[in-house]
């Protein structure tokens, strides 16, 4: 059973389980996706090889009759996740879905369970980190075999500003450009990764962090290699950190009296978290972020996307978590 199937990261999942002989079950929306974009008719033609079924994963009468509907699964396999981090979304996906949804497929027999999770519940300081940890601890304690995958940066959040450089504007970075670094990960390999936690029991009762090929980058060096792919002069665009929390500061004290710019003050401090942390292994021995113990996997980089996007081979699909 596979919850999250219609994401980017899902499908590739989806395809990876389909390819390698598995028997897959999905359940998603009758309209999922982005604003409910994809159809049911369009979900069979992106999840092909598998079982549709269709309900409310946040209703766990749903996902039990809908969903299971009285049958025997070996594995739940979930790529949800919440599409914006705020607090509420969070809570009502990252933990109270899954804590439901573990509960039904330990009545379906399930034995093992394979959790897309995030790197960043490492240094938990907003809402959707806690939501992430507060399940994975869940998930820990139940019976069930699991396998926790904590990815670094994906490709489709790393390509916001293909379409601006494309069009003559500079790179937009927070403070030097040199503050992060990551190990971006293609939907492909990670899909791969996720459908071989199944059979590959050195990844069973693991929390498992990975990334992709290659070095670890930071923004700058993202930039530069864009502007190569392009045949032009980098130029780059500084955010102070310092205006980022003087946009949270203010947003905050309205959002006391007006409820949306306090969802707005949360997505200022995603974006803030993620312009000033790295997604890497954090070294409990120094405390610091540490390259050499992120493990890596796969073979599509992240420049190699870089060059699809330009020559129109590929589209960026960032949806709800557009930042760029």
């Amino acid at each position: 059973m596979v919850l999250g199937a219609t994401g980017t990261i899902g499908r590739a999942t989806v395809r990876a389980l389909v390819a390698a002989g598995h028997d897959v079950t999905c359940f998603i929306r009758p309209k999922s996706g982005v604003e409910g974009a994809t159809t049911a008719d369009r979900a069979a033609d992106l999840l092909k090889g598998t079982k549709l079924r269709f309900g409310d994963v946040t209703d766990p009468s749903s996902l039990r009759t809908d969903g299971f509907c009285g049958e025997a699964f070996d594995v739940l396999v979930s790529c949800l996740a919440s599409r914006t981090g705020t607090p509420k979304d969070a809570w009502a996906i990252d933990h109270d879905a899954h804590l439901g949804a573990l509960t039904i497929a330990r009545e379906a027999g399930v034995s093992h369970m394979v959790l897309l999770s995030a790197i960043c519940v490492q240094k938990p300081r907003l809402e959707f980190q806690k939501a992430k940890l507060a399940f994975e601890e869940r998930l820990k304690a139940s019976e069930l075999t699991y396998s926790i995958i904590r990815p670094t940066a994906f490709f489709k959040s790393l390509s916001g500003q293909v379409e601006r450089v494309k069009a003559g504007k500079s790179f937009l970075v927070f403070g030097n450009g040199e503050l992060t670094a990551c190990k971006p990960i293609s939907d492909n390999d990670l899909g791969r990764y996720v459908a071989e936690c199944l059979e590959d029991e050195t990844r069973h009762n693991q929390t498992l962090p990975i990334g992709g090929p290659g070095p670890a980058l930071t923004p700058r060096e993202q930039g530069k290699h864009l502007f190569a792919l392009l045949g032009r002069e980098p130029r780059f665009s500084r955010m102070p950190v310092a205006l980022m929390d003087a946009i949270i500061a203010v947003l905050s004290a309205l959002g006391r009296v007006v409820p949306s710019l306090a969802e707005k003050a949360e997505l200022a401090r995603i974006g803030r978290y993620y312009g000033t942390e790295s997604m890497l292994v954090l070294n409990p021995d120094t405390g610091q972020y540490d390259a050499d113990l992120t493990p890596s996997t796969g073979t599509e980089t992240l420049f190699d996307y870089y060059a699809r996007l330009i020559d129109g081979e590929a589209l960026p699909e960032r949806g709800d978590h557009a930042v760029f």
